[in-house]
């Protein structure tokens, strides 16, 4: 009797696991009918990868954040999204990165917006520029709050691009093989600037701008080529070697450290067609992976920049030059009339320009008033 009972419980869990599959097989064809994906789909679905290439060489602290950012993409989608990262130069040339992603020659590019303004006048005010934001909660708030992020997908959007987000790096520091020590210094120095607001700045006071890829800044100190270059912080322009061939570093005052890129930001900018490959949810979650690698790589490359002035000046003997704030104010006198110029080049440019003005007039900041947008000579400026 025993037996018998056992064997008409098999035959009814036999049966009962039969109906299951069936019921699910019915159900997710009814899904797929109305719709809805069913589970055995995904699962099933092949991953989406991206090819992504930065503008960091290879070696460097922002190549390692880079590429953990790419490794946590396939964890973070469970599978479904995956992103293969590229070194500096590896498929394209670094200034040759937004044309091949505009082409789709691979889906996105790692790299800072101030590359852009020949191509994207906007880009001008994507990024920091002399004497205006200089601190990194400005630009988040100008981004997430203020119509920033908007302004960027539509610039970037009329060349094909999705623009995901702000990416937080570091501020910009000078090396540079002889001193500089005053703002009278810098007339006659072939300095590498990376062009557009910035160099013109630097021209009007004198400098004679060269604008070269990063990979070409330690040859080009190394042979005389150049007097100095600005290029990223501390951490990454250790691990680049300047110090070994530009001993001084030159800065402003502490009130301000960067004369011209005080808050030198990234993003990843994707080919159109690679982007509305994803679905809605994979596009949020990519999008929010790029907020927390702007976090992680910023923060670390602070903790970095600590080590390395100290590495900079104990190990490799670079002497650190801190401008007067007399110097500085000579170079303020020149802001103005180039943020107009350079704003007016667009009216997207206008756009993002204006609406950072009134931001930077607020009793917030409290960094300019209508009084101080005059040019050189102290006239008013007409925008």
């Amino acid at each position: 009797m025993k037996e018998k009972l056992n064997k008409d419980k098999g035959k009814v869990k036999e049966n009962s696991r039969r109906k299951f599959l069936k019921t699910a097989a019915i159900a997710g064809g009814t899904a797929g009918i109305l719709g809805f994906p069913a589970v055995m789909r995904v699962s099933a679905a092949k991953p989406i990868n991206l090819k992504i290439q930065t503008a960091w060489d290879a070696g460097t602290l922002g190549y390692v954040k880079f590429k953990e950012f790419c490794e946590r993409v396939g964890p973070m989608t469970e599978g479904q999204l995956t992103v293969e990262g590229f070194p500096a130069g590896a498929i394209v040339g670094t200034f040759e990165m937004f044309d091949a992603v505009k082409k789709g020659v691979f889906d996105a590019m790692h790299c800072f917006d101030v590359y852009w303004p020949g191509k994207i006048p906007a880009a001008t005010f994507l990024s920091s520029y002399p004497f205006g934001m200089d601190r990194p909660d400005q630009w988040e708030t100008w981004y997430e709050a203020l119509g920033g992020k908007e302004i960027a997908r539509e610039a970037y959007g009329k060349h094909n691009m999705m623009y995901s987000g702000p990416i937080q790096h570091d501020d910009n520091l000078i090396h540079s093989k002889v001193p500089i020590r005053t703002f009278e210094d810098f007339k006659g120095k072939k300095i590498r600037y990376p062009g557009g607001i910035i160099a013109d700045i630097y021209r009007a006071a004198g400098v004679s701008t060269i604008l070269l890829p990063g990979g070409e800044v330690y040859p080009a100190l190394e042979k005389g080529v150049i007097d100095a270059s600005d290029y990223v912080g501390a951490a990454i322009n250790y691990n680049l070697g300047y110090g070994e061939i530009a001993k001084y570093i030159v800065m402003g005052p502490p009130s301000t450290p960067c004369l011209h890129q005080p808050v030198d930001l990234m993003s990843i900018d994707m080919n159109m067609k690679s982007w509305n490959k994803m679905p809605k949810h994979l596009q949020d979650l990519f999008e929010a992976i790029v907020k927390w690698h702007s976090y992680d790589h910023y923060t670390a490359i602070q903790r970095e920049d600590i080590i390395a002035f100290d590495k900079f000046q104990t190990e490799q003997g670079v002497e650190v030059i801190r401008l007067s704030e007399e110097s500085i104010a000579k170079f303020r006198r020149f802001a103005p009339a180039m943020w107009v110029k350079w704003a007016k080049k667009s009216p997207l440019a206008m756009k993002a320009f204006k609406s950072q003005l009134e931001y930077m007039k607020t009793v917030k900041v409290g960094y300019i008033t209508d009084k101080d947008m005059v040019d050189y000579d102290g006239k008013r400026l007409v925008f």
